[in-house]
């Protein structure tokens, strides 16, 4: 039973918890005054700004370094962790969104031109990456609420 105690309250998965969602309903709010609309399954979408897997990952990296030391081995280990995704989010997710468009746009042409319906129904997801402004948002939620819930929380 203890096992469950310590998972509720491990600081370092609270922080990381709190870090994405943070980030998701900051998300929504950015999504709300843009477009005039609320959509609460922003909450649970990818893409868009800020990051939250950025902010999650880099609250982890930075509540680490608070707790362990800069120099400790969870430190170098979710830093490296922390790149890792926001390098991936910059380049090989963002890159899959702009092809899914891409895509997307075939197929609606494919079927407006075509006389059998046999075009696929299918709509790729297209916010699956971010750009270098949504991870350095992400990255900043992140680091600030680890210093938060270090000093404030913890």
């Amino acid at each position: 039973m203890n096992y469950l105690l310590d998972l509720v309250t491990n600081p370092i998965l609270i922080t990381s918890l709190s870090s994405f969602l943070l980030a998701q309903i900051i998300k929504v709010i950015i999504h709300w005054i843009i477009h005039k609309k609320l959509d609460i399954m922003r909450l649970f979408g990818d893409g868009g700004m800020p990051s939250s897997h950025s902010s999650m990952v880099s609250s982890v990296a930075t509540i680490c370094g608070l707790i362990h030391g800069f120099g400790s081995a969870a430190f170098a280990i979710s830093a490296t962790l922390a790149f890792i995704v926001c390098h991936d989010a910059k380049g090989v997710r963002r890159e899959t969104g702009r092809q899914a468009v891409v895509l997307n746009e075939l197929v609606d042409i494919l079927r407006d031109i075509s006389k059998e319906k046999k075009v696929s129904d299918v709509k790729l997801k297209e916010l699956v990456g971010h750009s270098p402004l949504q991870i350095t948002a992400g990255v900043c939620i992140g680091i600030t609420n680890a210093f938060v819930m270090y000093f404030l929380v913890f």
